[in-house]
């Protein structure tokens, strides 16, 4: 892990396509602005750790299929029955 300093407005480099900027320190929080190309994923870790903890209930043997409710079909709401 690599551990640096840095003061409101400063900011941080990943890769050629990645910012990190401190945007404000107040007490015990840091408010980070991150600038990364659309189709890279940011997740604050809580939220990420949620979607892969369902991703992986889903994938498990014998979960249940649940379908999305799609008009027109069977058992749908406004769908045909």
């Amino acid at each position: 892990m690599l551990i640096i300093s840095r003061k409101p407005g400063e900011k941080v480099l990943i890769g050629d396509d990645i910012v990190v900027t401190v945007v404000e320190v107040a007490g015990g929080a840091i408010r980070l602005g991150i600038d990364a190309p659309r189709e890279l994923a940011v997740y604050r870790e809580e939220l990420w750790a949620s979607i892969r903890d369902e991703n992986r209930a889903a994938a498990a043997p014998g979960a249940p299929v649940v379908l999305p409710d799609v008009p027109g079909t069977p058992g749908a709401p406004g769908g045909t029955a």
